[in-house]
């Protein structure tokens, strides 16, 4: 089934409700705010840069978490929202149907405009949904499926202007937790992991046809993370870490500028690679931290420091499995293998603090990390559906302000959880779990 079809679930609210959003939208200047419109925001690296926001929380409704905007039913999925021209996009999977779909909701009011639906059998680990953060650029929304489903759908109706799928057209391997790295669109290239044969692990397409430019590099694992653009000196490269290595290429033509082995235990190349002056840092679950200098002249690199330790539970450095770490000045803040949240000394590698404050102590216990540049505050949403904002420096850390933003409805480990990243765009906060996706403002001026 492939098809472009008016959604036929739409959330029930009261009229006033949504006349009261809407006005809201309006007085806060909506076409003014940020958008979210692909994974990490605007500029990919995970900060939120709008001004006029709440120093702490508002207080939660009656039912114990906090006032939404907005309530709309979703499916299950991993797959976090982005936010772009007054629209909410966002990927679920329907479990009886063995289907997935793209959705676009209105983000002033989160009724639904249209649904991209399609056939997805999962053959994969931990089979609840869309994994990736779909891409708006251009009047384009680009979305990858978790069995290598990619669509390049028109984003004011979600007709298909070109697909791929990945299977059939370039014979990839499905990895064990299904295709996660959200795309990359620099100039009129698309650049996504693509994990096919004959040295298509990545390949850039012509983003308005879908007609391959280039490909590169050889891996038998696709990997997680997403491809990333820094700039080192004069030279923009092409990040792509993948289980075999840190590779990096020219973004024109996909050469290969230089490359540091990394073989990771199980794939697990998952957190973004974060870029910090010439240094770049990379973490893994089993595998810990490598810090990577690179040249000024961006053509070669070489490991600074790394980490040390040959157990998951008993870790030196930061060996994240979901999150993203950030960097604050000198130093690093993630989360570790079993919920530490930790600050390491981003020159050395040397630890500084943790805490289980903000998380939970158990394997795989996740929070997402998302600084906010005016305030100096980072706001985090960990896996039980809480939103914390705090303040994390080398002195420690200090919450500042907690509530409740969504229910966990994922089973792992014998805890309820959410591994889904929220979007902070339009002086909001839009959060999704496995039966519903909301908006929640958090404007400092509150209607």
């Amino acid at each position: 089934m492939n098809d472009c079809t008016r959604s036929p679930r739409v959330t029930t609210w009261s009229v006033i409700c949504v006349a009261t959003a809407v006005l809201f939208c309006t007085l806060c200047g909506t076409a003014a705010a940020d958008d979210w419109p692909q994974w990490g925001g605007p500029q990919r690296d995970l900060v939120w840069r709008e001004t006029g926001i709440v120093e702490t929380l508002p207080q939660t409704n009656a039912d114990g978490v906090l006032p939404r905007m907005w309530s709309t039913p979703l499916g299950e999925g991993y797959a976090g929202p982005a936010v772009a021209d007054g629209r909410v996009y966002v990927m679920d999977r329907q479990f009886e149907k063995q289907t997935e779909r793209v959705l676009c909701l209105n983000a002033a009011s989160g009724e639904p405009l249209w649904t991209h639906e399609y056939e997805a059998r999962y053959e994969i680990s931990y089979p609840a949904g869309p994994r990736s953060t779909p891409l708006i650029d251009d009047g384009r929304v680009y979305a990858i499926g978790a069995m290598g489903h990619m669509f390049c759908l028109a984003a004011d109706d979600g007709r298909v202007v070109w697909q791929k799928n990945f299977v059939e057209d370039y014979a990839t391997p499905i990895p064990t937790w299904g295709m996660v790295a959200t795309p990359l669109v620099d100039g009129q290239q698309l650049i996504t992991l693509v994990g096919g044969e004959s040295g298509a692990l990545v390949v850039s397409f012509d983003k308005q046809t879908g007609r391959e430019l280039w490909r590169a590099l050889d891996d038998p694992q696709v990997g997680y993370a997403p491809p990333v653009i820094f700039e080192f000196g004069d030279r923009r490269v092409l990040i792509v870490w993948h289980p075999e290595a840190v590779s990096a290429l020219d973004p024109a033509s996909g050469k290969r500028l230089w490359e540091i082995p990394f073989r990771v235990q199980a794939g697990l190349t998952i957190a973004t690679p974060r870029k910090h002056g010439n240094r770049l840092f990379v973490t893994a679950f089993y595998n810990g931290p490598r810090m990577i200098e690179v040249s000024d002249d961006g053509t070669s690199a070489e490991i600074v420091w790394k980490g040390d330790s040959n157990s998951e539970r008993q870790t030196d450095g930061l060996h994240s499995i979901i999150s993203t770490p950030v960097f604050t000045g000198d130093h690093i803040y993630g989360v570790c293998s079993y919920g530490q949240l930790r600050c390491l000394d981003a020159k050395t590698g040397e630890r500084v603090w943790e805490t289980f404050e903000a998380t939970g102590e158990g394997r795989w216990w996740n929070a997402f990390l998302v600084p906010h540049e005016p305030s100096g505050k980072h706001f985090l949403h960990n896996e039980q559906g809480d939103l914390i904002v705090a303040d994390l420096s080398p002195e420690g850390y200090r919450e500042l302000s907690r509530a409740k933003l969504v229910e966990p409805t994922r089973k792992v480990q014998r805890r309820m959880t959410i591994w889904s990243q929220p979007a902070f765009a339009m002086k909001s906060v839009f959060a999704r779990n496995d039966e519903e996706i909301v908006r929640v403002n958090l404007s400092a001026d509150q209607p």
